[in-house]
């Protein structure tokens, strides 16, 4: 008797399987789905996470950071060459200049707006 009820609990199990896990196979712009229904595509909103958290889709537009100089970066640099209460007075798509004090007295640097800050002589 066991026997024939355990079996009819597997027939039942296997029976409700494809009904309660909907399998989903994942293409280029869509899903696709099947599950009782049949099988269907799904397009995917391009602005939304996607179904296991993955973000947003690549092709979303997102503001650049600016790579280059900071005013920030630049006083440090100009701190480590040696320049006192350093400011930066003009930057520009090329350079960052800034001013500030030696021992021998008020002096400026130049430096170019790139990452790292290089000196330009």
């Amino acid at each position: 008797m066991r026997k024939i009820v355990s079996a009819a609990a597997l027939a039942v199990a296997m029976a409700a399987a494809p009904m309660l896990a909907a399998p989903a196979a994942h293409a280029q712009d869509f899903n696709i789905e099947v599950g009782p229904n049949g099988i269907r595509p799904v397009p995917q909103n391009r602005y939304e996470p996607d179904a296991y958290g993955q973000g947003y889709q690549q092709d979303r537009y997102e503001p650049r950071r600016r790579m280059g100089c900071s005013p920030r970066e630049a006083r440090a640099a100009a701190r480590e060459e040696g320049l006192r209460d350093a400011q930066v007075i003009r930057t520009t798509e090329r350079s960052v200049t800034v001013q500030g004090f030696t021992r021998a007295g008020p002096e400026r640097m130049r430096f170019a707006n790139r990452p790292g800050c290089p000196t330009i002589g």
